[in-house]
C-alpha cells in the first residue's frame, strides 16, 4: 500500500529526513520508534502531504500511484488519515458538526461509535476547547472510525492517555485497521509512531523501523527492539548497524 523511495525532505532550511526507505503492504501495521527529534512526525507528515514539509528528493508511492507531489486534500481524499501528537483547538466548530460533514456514515452510527469511545458527551464541545490529554486522543480515534481511510498515520497515539482509555482506544484502533479479520481479508494499514510500546498490548503490529538523525536504522520485530532500548537505549542500534 505504501512505498517509501529513498526519501529526503526538509523543513525551512534544514533537512530532516535523509534516505528513508521502507514498505508497509496491504493489510500491515508497522511501528516506528526513535528518539525525539528523530524526524518521526516529519515523516508522517510529509507522507500527508502538509506544506511546511519539503520532499527534497525520492518519491512516495501510495497504491501504485506516486503522490510525492499531490496536495494534501488529494492524499485525504485517495484514502489517507492521519491522528496528529498535538492537533489543534478550533473554537466555533462543534466537533459534532466536524463528524457529520467528514463521515461516510448516518449520524446514528457516528453516534454509535461515539459511544464506545466514551465521547458522546463532547459532540456538541469545539473541537478540542477544554478536552483532557485522552479526550483529545480519543476525539482523533472518532474522526478516523467515520472517515474511514485505508491507510492511517498515527502519531503516539498512547500520549496523555490513562489506562482504562488506553483500552478503550487500542481495542478502537484494533478494529479500525481490521485486526479481527483474517489476515489476507485486511484491506487496511498503519504506520504508528510510538515512544513506550503501549499501544503494542491492544494492536498486532507487523514490523516495526527505527528512525535516528532522520535516517532508518533497523528493521525488526517492534517489542525486540523495544526491549533492547529500554535496556541499552537508541544508540544500540546505531552500533548494531555498524558490525
Amino acid at each position: 500500500m505504501l512505498e517509501i523511495h529513498h526519501l529526503h525532505a526538509r523543513v525551512g532550511d534544514r533537512e530532516i529526513l535523509h534516505d528513508v526507505t521502507f514498505t508497509i503492504g496491504t493489510g500491515e501495521t508497522h511501528a516506528l520508534l526513535g528518539p525525539n527529534g528523530s524526524g518521526k512526525t516529519t515523516l508522517l507528515m510529509a507522507i500527508m502531504g502538509f506544506g511546511n514539509v519539503e520532499v527534497t528528493g525520492g518519491s512516495i508511492i501510495y497504491n501504485g500511484e506516486d503522490i510525492t507531489s499531490r496536495p494534501l486534500r488529494d492524499r485525504a481524499q485517495m484514502g489517507i488519515g492521519m491522528m496528529f501528537q498535538r492537533p489543534p483547538t478550533i473554537a466555533g466548530l462543534k466537533l459534532g458538526k466536524l463528524l457529520d460533514v467528514t463521515s461516510n456514515h448516518r449520524m446514528d452510527q457516528v453516534h454509535e461509535y461515539a459511544q464506545k469511545l466514551n465521547m458522546e458527551p463532547l459532540l456538541d464541545r469545539d473541537i478540542n476547547k477544554g478536552f483532557s490529554g485522552g479526550e483529545i486522543k480519543r476525539s482523533e480515534v472518532l474522526q478516523l472510525m467515520v472517515q474511514q481511510p485505508d491507510l492511517l498515520l498515527l502519531d503516539e497515539p498512547e500520549s496523555g492517555v490513562d489506562i482504562e482509555n488506553m483500552a478503550v482506544m487500542g481495542n478502537a484502533l484494533s478494529h479500525l485497521l481490521e485486526k479481527d479479520s483474517h489476515i489476507p481479508r485486511r484491506k487496511k494499514s498503519g504506520l504508528i509512531i510510538t515512544h513506550t510500546g503501549y499501544i503494542l498490548d491492544y494492536l498486532d503490529v507487523d514490523a516495526g523501523h527505527v528512525l535516528i538523525d532522520g535516517m532508518i536504522r533497523c528493521h525488526g520485530n517492534p517489542r525486540e527492539i523495544l526491549k533492547v532500548v529500554k535496556k541499552s537505549g537508541y544508540r544500540e542500534c546505531i552500533e548494531c548497524e555498524q558490525i
